[in-house]
Parts: structure tokens; sequence; C-alpha cells
């Protein structure tokens, strides 16, 4: 049987098999830049809520798996923290009421802990921690119905079937197979399991190592693209609500799809070109309440007729005097860019970014901290983008993120802000702003590497262009002309140079002169942003 104590030594061991193992899973990356951060994301969500646990003095299995799926969901950190809290929740859901759990129960925990992590995630990756989690619950269901079947048996199992299932991850994604390596999310999950396992059974097994494929960050989730349409929220009051079943039913109807509450009341967020229908399907489960609707195609036409015709529109204004009362909260590495951030308007900035994603709780208290109801989001960074969606669940404030997924798509959104503009406005506004700014990012490969069709070394300067490998080379001009020619700089109009922490002075010269050389068309401005990793990001528009 699994009672409490035993439940809490489970996740002390995943707990410490994954910080044993933590940098093993960061330095190994899909594209070999010095950022990987999946092992530190899944060490400190599943240590948020292990601390949580360690404050408690509950003793029953269904109170200690309540804790932990809320100290992990604040915790959550990138993609794979986030994926990891929705694990906890769906262990916590199946083991209601329950004060120790039996073998089959556990099964039924852990089928249901894939579950869940399933349904948070609108469109599902094979190859991720996904189909692990999922391979880990089926594998312990088998174990749980033999007749002599014990806790530490359906552990067993789940650990093989894990372990199993990582395996096979480069068969079931591309990136993978070329890259060679196996999905670390995934791998983390594997690792967790282990520890448990070993922390259950007080002895260590001889585990089999993983034949020529080495962990590397989790693939790249795919988020859905966000579309103009209407957004649309509203709460719907009733009873008895089957929260899985009308998000699947929402999200049938848009994208950006937020359903979270309890069983009297539920909040709904949806961007869709079809409110009406919405409103329908939703008034058939009760009582709709605090409905906004915003057109958010005809809000953007409507902005860039005014920006056409040369509406005097300013910048946005301080906390104090801002009309519109909507507050801006956005996510920087280093002090350069919180700094370029501020002075285009942002109310709190969250550090974090390329290897330090902050947590829901982190981005949550900021988003508290800002006098303003009405808040727009922006995560800078598309492993944080997940996260930052959390968020909204756990505020009586309006969050809307904008999916920003990188640095410069985040300041082009600041810069498109209006504070005269409502919400939804600024959000349509900002959004279009940002898909029409190309990203170079330029760092150092950190081993010999192949992906997306790229042949890289050790050592060798690398350039991502809006987050895909795409050149690499010996100098840094030499790889930032290609990546400029690649996306067709003479098309556009300015850059902006983003120097980074461990650039100098007369790097940056030498490579904005070089660029003013190849492109003299582009106007080139340059701007100390302190981040790490990248000696430079690439602003291109």
């Amino acid at each position: 049987m699994v009672d409490g104590p035993l439940l809490k030594q489970a996740l002390l061991g995943s707990l410490a098999r994954l910080l044993a193992q933590q940098e093993e899973i960061n330095r190994l990356n899909v594209f070999p830049v010095p950022d990987g951060d999946t092992g530190t994301n899944m060490l400190l969500t599943l240590q948020s809520a292990v601390e949580d646990i360690r404050e408690s003095s509950a003793t029953e299995v269904s109170k200690i798996a309540r804790i932990a799926a809320h100290g992990s969901l604040m915790g959550a950190r990138g993609n794979s923290g986030v994926i990891l809290s929705q694990i906890f929740r769906g262990f916590g859901n199946a083991v209601q009421g329950r004060s120790e759990l039996t073998p089959g129960e556990l099964a039924a925990a852990f089928e249901e802990a894939a579950n869940a992590a399933y349904r948070a995630v609108i469109k599902p990756t094979e190859g991720t921690i996904l189909s692990v989690a999922r391979e880990a619950g089926r594998a312990a269901k088998v174990a749980a119905q033999e007749p002599s079947a014990t806790v530490a048996g359906v552990i067993e199992a789940a650990t093989s079937g894990a372990r199993a299932a990582v395996e096979r991850t480069p068969s079931q994604l591309s990136v993978l197979r070329e890259a060679g390596v196996v999905d670390a999310g995934g791998y983390g999950l594997q690792v967790m399991l282990e520890g448990m396992l070993h922390s259950v059974e007080e002895t260590e097994a001889e585990l089999e190592r993983l034949s020529g494929l080495q962990p590397a960050a989790q693939a790249a989730l795919d988020l859905p693209q966000e579309g103009w349409g209407y957004c649309t929220e509203f709460l719907i009051l009733g009873a008895d609500f089957d929260l899985d079943g009308l998000r699947a039913e929402i999200a049938a109807l848009g994208d950006s799809v937020l359903v979270v509450g309890d069983e009297s009341a539920v909040k709904v967020h949806v961007h869709t070109d079809d409110p009406a229908r919405v409103l329908s399907l939703a008034g058939a489960h009760g009582k709709i309440d605090r409905l906004n609707v915003g057109d958010m195609s005809s809000q953007h036409r409507r902005i860039l007729e005014q920006e056409v015709s040369g509406s005097d529109e300013t910048a946005a204004a301080p906390i104090s005097t801002r009309p519109n009362g909507v507050g801006l909260v956005a996510i920087a590495s280093g002090v350069g860019l919180a700094e370029v951030m501020r002075g285009l308007g942002a109310d709190a900035i969250v550090e974090g970014g390329q290897s330090m994603n902050p947590s829901t709780e982190n981005m949550l208290a900021a988003v508290e901290q800002v006098p303003y109801q009405e808040v727009l989001l922006l995560p800078n960074n598309k492993n944080v983008i997940l996260a930052a969606r959390q968020v909204a669940a756990l505020t009586a404030k309006q969050v809307h993120v904008l999916p920003t997924s990188t640095v410069p798509q985040g300041v082009a959104a600041l810069v498109a802000f209006h504070p005269d503009r409502t919400v939804t406005e600024n959000a349509a506004a900002m959004q279009e702003s940002a898909q029409h700014v190309q990203t170079i990012e330029v760092t150092h490969a950190v081993r010999d590497s192949r992906a997306s069709g790229v042949e890289v070394k050790k050592g060798d300067v690398i350039a991502l262009i809006n987050d895909k490998l795409r050149h690499a080379g010996g100098d840094y001009g030499a790889v930032v002309e290609r990546a400029l020619d690649g996306i067709g700089a003479h098309d556009y109009e300015l850059v902006t140079i983003y120097r980074g922490s461990q650039a100098s002075e007369s790097e940056v010269n030498q490579l904005s002169e070089s660029i003013r050389g190849r492109f003299p068309s582009l106007e080139v401005e340059l701007q100390a942003g302190g981040q790490q990793h990248y000696p430079f990001i690439l602003s291109v528009e």
C-alpha cells in the first residue's frame, strides 16, 4: 500500500535523482546552444511541490497529492514544468478522498496523470514527455493486474515503460532523429520514476543505458497560432460542470482557449470567429455572466487606418495617468533589456528568459503588483508562454497573454501599445507588430551536432533565425551576414543589435560595421542588452 509517508518519501527520491542528473539534461539540447534548461525547469517545479509538502503536516495520500499539485503549478517553469504540474494535477484528482493506495489505485493514478497532461495541451505532440507519461501509465496498469502486484512492482513497470518510450522518441520526431538524441522532458520523467523506485525499494537497480542516444531538451510543443476573430470572455454559473468536456467543446470553436473553475463557476476565454455559437454552447451549461466580446479584426483594421491617416497617438503613459487602465508585464533577461522594456511602458519586469524561465508564481506576483485589473503579459520566450497562460486561472484580474516568443517580438509589441486603446485593441495591434519582426540570436555551439540540416562543430558561431538553427561558421560577421541574407534583409529598414554580457564593445562595433558594409540601406542601432548566453540578439524590422 502507498500511504502518505511513503508518497512523501517517493517524491523526495524523485527530487534527489533529478537533482543528480539535472546538468546532464541541461548540457544537451536539440540545438547545440548553451541554454538548455529542461532539467532545471523540471527540478525547480518538483522542488516547489516538495517544499510545500515538507511544510505540511498532512499524512493522507489525497491531501499530500493536492498540496503537490498546487505547489508544482505555482513553481512551474517552462513547457516541461507546466506539463509536469499537470501530471501532478491528474494524479491528485485520481486519488481524491483516499488515505492510502493499493497497487491498482496507484496505477490508475499514473494513467490519469498522463491523461491530464494530454488534456492540458490543445495539440499534443508525440515523442515528448506526454507520450512517455502515457506509456508509463499503461505499463503500470498491466503490472497492477497481476495477482501478486506490489507497489514497487507497479512503479518498476512504469519506469520501464517510460524508459522504452524515451528510446522511441527519435522515431516519433524528426528533429530528435536528425540530432541523434532523445527527448529530455521525457527523459526527465524517466529519471523521476527511477528516483521514486529507488526510494520505495531502498535499493538501486542496475539501469540499462540508452544506446547511442543522449538526452535533449524537450521538443517544442505545437502551440496553436493566434488568429484575429473575436476575443470572447465570460463566466458560466451553474453546478456540476464537466470542465474537460466543456474545454473540448470550446476548443473546437476557436483557439487561445482557457476553461478553468470548479463545480459552480467556470471562467472561459477563447478567440473565435463565431462568438454566438460559443455563447449558445456555453448557455446550455449554465447562466452567462460578465460577458466581454471584442472584435479583434475590425479593431486592428481601425488601428491601422488611424496610423495611415496620421492620427496623433501618444506613447505609453506613466501608471498614474494611463487612461485605459491596462497594465503591462514583461519577461526580460539582462539589465539592458529590462530598461528598454521599462522605457516602453512595462509596469513590471519579471527576470527570466533563456536558461532561467520564470515560474508561474513569479509572473503571478508581478501581475498582482500592477495596479490595474486588466494586464497584458508578454513572455518573450517560447518556453515561457505555457507557464504564462497558467497565470490567468490564478488571479481575479483579467490577464491576456501575448504569445511573444523572442525578445525582439516583445519590444515590438510594447512599441505598438497605446494608452487610449482597450486591452483587446492593444492585444491585436501588439500581436501584429510582433509578427512583423525577424529575430536573429547569435551564440557559440557547445557540442558537435546536426540540426535543421546544419552541420555544427563545438565552438562554432551559430545563428538561430526565429528559434530555428540556420547558420554556423567561424566568426560573428560572416554568420550574421548569411543570416541577414537568409531573411532578405535588403527588404527591411532597421537592425537593432542587443549586446549580451559576454560581448565586448569592440566586438559589437565590429559587427555593426560589417552589417553596414554589407547592407548599406539598413539603419543599425546598438543597445546594451546584458543577456547571458547570447552575445548578440538582432531585431530586424
